[in-house]
């Protein structure tokens, strides 16, 4: 019985409030009418214009007297953390509750992640004074919580390989040295009973690669590449911290910007992003082009989605220049932990038979291409 109440509960929560009729909540009645009358001050959006009308004949709404902070502490009392993302999301990208990010005392209760850090990537013009402060802090935060997942993996794809000259007191089955652990316990072998007595282990140790390459980032910040600039950023912040990496930052639409003064902090960096606007892809290629000083120890990644704004042609011939120089050039359409992309594929194509290397990557595949690359 208990079990079919929660089920008409839940049907009536879908349903919303002008199933009242035929449906009652049962139970804790009191909490549900909480849930849905925070349902509703969403998603009777839906209904746009209708949506007078039937405040009218239902005779008014506890709902429509909601106020954004205080919709804000009751779906976080409501519901649980991964629901409550949810409907922030569709609050801000689906209907439009632009205030979500320009009222204070509203955004400082809003749940720091991912989608978050996104959706104020693209409004940040619309913030000033104590708002902007504060998503600056909401960057910050999720940048640092992404890049605390990424770095250990991107440095051992760089300082991993494995140095059988030498041994390491870092006792790790990965780091065994079975042959000289073999060879140097052979005195010890057991002739009675046929074993080899084991009285000290050997392991390898890391070397670490100090041979500096130059990597130059250069990132489409038009707004279907959001996901790749948020993480281009953040690989440009760890590679910044690498020894043996002289990493540049470069971003475009139609013009270019050089944001390698800042490739150190991401905040400044996702802050400069300015989302949309045209792409001129070879006016980029060619600006990384004059940043080239050792073509053989450098790296050129391209993130785009290679939808020329421009003419295929002069993006071709810059392309084709660097990798004749020597240089490596890496064309990822896109950088992000799905991979998925949307590219031009002929473009892609032309680019790969020239000899540039063509693909989709997570931020960990690109570390770990590069680390076999950069000796």
């Amino acid at each position: 019985m208990a079990d079919e109440q929660e089920i008409l509960n839940r049907w009536r929560l879908v349903l919303g409030k002008y199933a009242s009729g035929q449906i009652d909540f049962s139970g804790d009645g009191v909490q549900f009418m909480d849930m849905e009358n925070v349902l509703d001050y969403l998603y009777s959006r839906e209904y746009g214009d209708e949506q007078e009308i039937r405040k009218e004949r239902s005779g008014g709404s506890e709902g429509s007297q909601l106020t954004v902070p205080y919709w804000l502490r009751q779906i976080k009392k409501l519901f649980p953390k991964q629901t409550v993302e949810v409907l922030e999301r569709h609050a801000l990208e689906k209907y439009g509750m632009t205030e979500l990010l320009t009222d204070p005392e509203v955004l400082k209760k809003l749940e720091p992640n991912k989608e978050l850090l996104k959706t104020i990537l693209e409004l940040k013009h619309m913030m000033k004074g104590e708002v902007l402060v504060m998503a600056r802090e909401i960057v910050r935060k999720v940048a640092e919580e992404i890049s605390r997942k990424l770095e250990q993996e991107i440095r051992v794809s760089f300082f991993g390989q494995i140095n059988r000259n030498a041994s390491s007191p870092v006792k790790s089955a990965r780091n065994l040295d079975i042959r000289k652990t073999i060879r140097m316990n052979l005195k010890n072998y057991d002739a009675e009973n046929r074993q080899l007595v084991l009285k000290n282990v050997y392991f390898n140790s890391r070397m670490k690669k100090y041979n500096q390459w130059r990597v130059i980032i250069c990132v489409d910040e038009s707004g279907s590449m959001l996901d790749s600039v948020i993480h281009s950023a953040i690989m440009a912040g760890i590679f910044a911290r690498l020894p043996m990496l002289d990493t540049k930052l470069v971003i475009f639409d139609t013009n270019v910007v050089d944001l390698s003064g800042y490739v150190d902090d991401p905040v400044e960096t996702l802050m400069s992003v300015q989302l949309g606007g045209g792409t001129n892809i070879a006016g980029a290629l060619s600006y990384c082009e004059g940043l080239i000083d050792f073509p053989f120890r450098t790296m050129v990644v391209l993130v785009t989605d290679l939808y020329e704004g421009g003419g295929y042609q002069r993006l071709y011939s810059t392309a084709r220049g660097i990798i004749e120089s020597g240089a490596r050039l890496v064309v990822l359409t896109a950088l992000d932990m799905d991979a998925n992309p949307n590219y031009d594929r002929n473009a892609a194509a032309a680019l790969a038979d020239m000899g540039a290397f063509v693909g989709a990557m997570t931020p960990e595949e690109l570390a770990g291409w590069m680390g076999k690359i950069i000796v």
